[in-house]
């Protein structure tokens, strides 16, 4: 396939024209000249409010330049390098409130701050939904952040079962290894995943395989809660998991880390490098990782055999930051394999496995030696998922274009012959070049504005024995137009985008017939939101967003014709599904002090043409079964009706004074989800979580210590309700028991003369041993163990898990 880039030019009408220098102020009626000198240097100190004490290590970022510094024992920061303008800037130090601001570098060589004691996160900046960096309290939208930190003290099994902890937020998984965000009981190709600046696109619309993206190497993740389709287009109908793996290091220093996990229930075990620099402006860093697990076990199953999974990751970067802007080149690869579990057993109840005797396939029962190895057995897949991306920022007088430009290649294999372990049974090979172009006009009168054009360009080719869905070749563009406008207290936010999307899905033959049959559809949507922010006190935000989203039909849902070893189904598409859109209100509520901290929001979603997919029945009654190979699979189509979510959730940390040293802190999720008319009996979506209750008591220890630093001790309840309201229609759901587990932990930080030499985390996830199944859980709907009647398999038992990181660095310069 040929891949072309679109060249767009916008026409506009709006005042602060790119074109015209006279529209190029700075806090003054004067234009300033096209050729106007810009500082490129910044220094000032940042201190304790309270006491003047320098704050040694404090950090102060600015996001849309990618770009930060630290302070050196003096509390003093050091910027070249960076163009002029008006930036916002993030001022952070563990134990205060962070400081943010928009300052004016056109004339400004130094700043100084002071930030005050605070025991709750009350602000920070974002960089999701937005076409540039803003505080959380100025986004009517709801946005969660989870830094590394907060990664470091979970003893999750990958990236997505760490953020599953967010409210809101939920998971699809297939055992330890794979995990699909679920945002306010919407999933799949209804959340977008966006990673460094590039929408990651994979097989996403599958069970069985998580995000492509190395757990070891993230830095931090921003979660949009709600329709983000004007800034992403077709897909964030949900929302949107912005990961964040590349920040580039201060100026003049080296930085680095070195991380390793071990896990006791499935012998997890991880190991994590990384390395990066900057000189002059000159950035540059590396990285490898490697994770391996055997099958993990829990009291109803014992081991669950072939639920091991092994995956490698590397990649790297280059740039220049300078005083036009930066450009940065990222590269990446990851390779997983993972077991599929079908949980075949016994009549003794005992696990089997496929095996090859004298070029016969047979079964024998799985071996304790089987359990422990970390190389999956068939049936298992691999993926492969690689990434080169470009990130650009050129200053133009006082405003900025951005522009990146983004290759990836997905390859998904699955093996599912024992005869020939070798042998390619599905395999995807799906090439994306993703583009966005963004002009972001200067501030003037409090307004920001930014015009754009983003999209994709796909190809997919099936190179297996097998398919499940043709091949096609896809092309995405959008057009939008955001701004922001601030009135003192109160923050407007809002725009319009227009879509179009062209599927030209080819025709593909098996064993003499027309498997799939050729055809070509095209998409066209209008979204948009409009939103308020408003700072009622210092204290206290409330935040309104009315969105409409929109979701093209992808082409497994068009055009699936075929089994799918990873969920023991033979799909069927549907060609003539239309678009899915969406009109989503959502509010919510901010209360914020040094000692309290309490967000809530309620939502109410309504979907058009909602896509699902249901079971087939048979024309005698019962379930459909499709034979593949000597397997029975269950026979699912998709189809569609109007649907509506609702719900909400809620989080609230409190640090009670004079007890500063605990933290209670309590969050709460639910949502509902109806369709609008009966199908078979039930009203109910599919794939809805159940509410879920965090109870989580910490305490600070050695405030005071110069050897310990940040130490905690935690203990958690995990409450999961019962889900008493599944999609029942067609057998395709069934009820899930409610249950709760007991986690612990406790870490910190080792320090020497004000400097981290290194630190440990441990924690201990379902100390009760408990037997439990998430409604989520891909793995409750494998095979019945006869000897017990219990449907599938259950979740992992009691697991420990311990951390070490040793951060590495120096400086090169002052």
């Amino acid at each position: 396939m040929k891949f072309v880039l679109p060249i767009v030019v916008f026409i506009t009408g709006f005042a602060a024209s790119p074109l015209n220098a006279q529209n190029l102020s700075n806090n003054s009626n004067t234009p300033a000249p096209a050729t106007e000198k810009v500082r490129v240097s910044l220094t000032g100190k940042i201190t304790d409010v309270s006491s003047g004490e320098p704050l040694v290590g404090a950090t102060i970022y600015f996001p849309d330049l990618r770009t930060g510094a630290t302070t050196n024992a003096q509390g003093v920061y050091n910027f070249r390098n960076i163009p002029g303008g008006k930036h916002l800037v993030e001022v952070s130090f563990t134990g205060y409130a962070p400081a943010i601001e928009t300052i004016d570098l056109t004339n400004l060589s130094q700043k100084d701050f002071a930030l005050s004691r605070s025991y709750v996160e009350n602000e920070t900046v974002t960089v999701t939904g937005v076409s540039a960096a803003t505080s959380i309290k100025r986004t009517p939208v709801p946005v969660n952040i989870v830094k590394k930190e907060e990664l470091f003290r979970s003893a999750s099994t990958n990236l997505i079962d760490a953020l599953s902890r967010t409210p809101g937020v939920a998971q699809v998984s297939t055992g330890p290894a794979v995990s699909k965000p679920f945002i306010r009981g919407l999933g799949y190709n209804r959340v977008v995943i966006v990673n460094d600046g590039i929408r990651q696109e994979g097989q996403q619309w599958g069970d069985e395989h998580g995000i492509e993206i190395d757990e070891y190497n993230v830095s931090k993740a921003e979660i949009l809660k709600g329709p983000a389709s004007l800034m992403y287009g077709s897909d964030a109908l949900a929302g949107v998991v912005n990961i964040i793996s590349i920040v580039p290091v201060a100026e003049g220093t080296i930085k680095g880390n070195v991380f390793s996990n071990y896990q006791s229930n499935n012998r997890l075990r991880g190991i994590h490098a990384d390395l990066g620099g900057n000189q002059n402006g000159f950035i540059w860093g590396a990285y490898g990782s490697y994770k391996a697990a055997a099958d993990y076990k829990n009291k109803y199953d014992g081991y669950v055999f072939n639920s091991k999974f092994n995956e490698k990751a590397f990649g790297g970067y280059l740039g220049l930051n300078r005083q036009w802007g930066y450009t940065h080149l990222y590269a990446s690869m990851f390779n997983q394999r993972v077991g599929l579990v079908e949980g075949e057993r016994d009549d003794q109840g005992r696990f089997i496995r496929p095996v090859d005797i004298d070029g016969v396939a047979e079964e024998e029962v799985a071996t304790h030696k089987d359990f422990t190895s970390t190389d999956p057995f068939i049936p298992q897949q691999r993926i492969r998922h690689f990434k080169v991306a470009s990130d650009n920022n050129f200053r133009l007088g006082a405003d900025r274009l951005t522009f990146t430009l983004g290759f990836q290649r997905n390859q998904r294999e699955e093996f599912g012959n024992v005869l020939d372990p070798k042998e390619q049974e599905l395999y995807f090979d799906l090439k994306t070049i993703n583009y966005n172009l963004q002009y972001h006009f200067g501030e003037k009168n409090h307004w920001k504005t930014s015009i754009g054009v983003n999209g994709m360009q796909q190809n997919n080719q099936n190179k297996g024995e097998e398919a499940l869905i043709p091949e096609y070749d896809l092309f995405d563009i959008g057009a939008f137009i955001y701004t922001q406008k601030e009135f003192n207290k109160l923050t407007l936010s809002g725009g319009l985008r227009y879509d179009h999307r062209s599927l030209n899905s080819k025709e593909m033959g098996e064993d003499g017939d027309i498997k799939f049959e050729p055809f070509k559809r095209q998409f066209d949507n209008v979204s948009g939101s409009v939103g308020l922010s408003y700072r009622a006190t210092k204290d206290l935000t409330l935040k309104f967003n009315m969105a409409r989203g929109f979701r093209a039909p992808s082409i497994p849902e068009l055009a699936s014709n075929g089994a799918h070893e990873g969920t023991n189904r033979y799909e069927y598409g549907q060609r003539d599904l239309k678009s899915e859109s969406s009109l989503q209100v959502d509010g919510g509520i901010e209360f914020g002090t040094p000692h309290v901290s309490l967000s809530a929001n309620l939502f109410y979603n309504h979907v058009q043409n909602f896509i699902y997919s249901r079971k087939l029945q048979s024309t005698a009654g019962g379930d459909s079964l499709i034979n593949v190979d000597g397997d029975d699979l269950f026979a699912f189509q998709y189809n569609q009706h109007n649907a509506a979510l609702y719900g909400a959730e809620m989080n609230i940390d409190i640090h009670p004074h004079p007890l500063d040293w605990l933290h209670i802190e309590n969050t709460f999720s639910y949502v509902r989800g109806t369709l609008s008319e009966s199908q078979d009996g039930s009203k109910n979506l599919p794939f809805i979580p159940a509410a879920r209750l965090i109870n989580e008591v910490k305490v600070d220890l050695f405030a005071k210590s110069k050897t310990f630093g940040q130490v905690y001790l935690k203990a958690e309840l995990d409450n999961n309700f019962a889900q008493n309201d599944p999609f029942t229609g067609y057998n395709t759901e069934t009820k899930t028991a409610g249950y709760t587990l007991v986690n612990a932990g406790f870490g910190g930080n080792v320090m020497c003369k004000n400097k981290v030499l290194f630190s440990l985390f441990f924690a201990a996830n379902n100390i009760g041993d408990v037997a439990w199944q998430n409604h989520l859980s891909r793995l409750k709907y494998t095979a019945e163990n006869v000897v017990t009647g219990r449907m599938g398999v259950f979740g992992m038992g009691r697991n420990f898990s311990v951390k070490l990181n040793i951060p590495l660095g120096f400086t090169t310069n002052r």
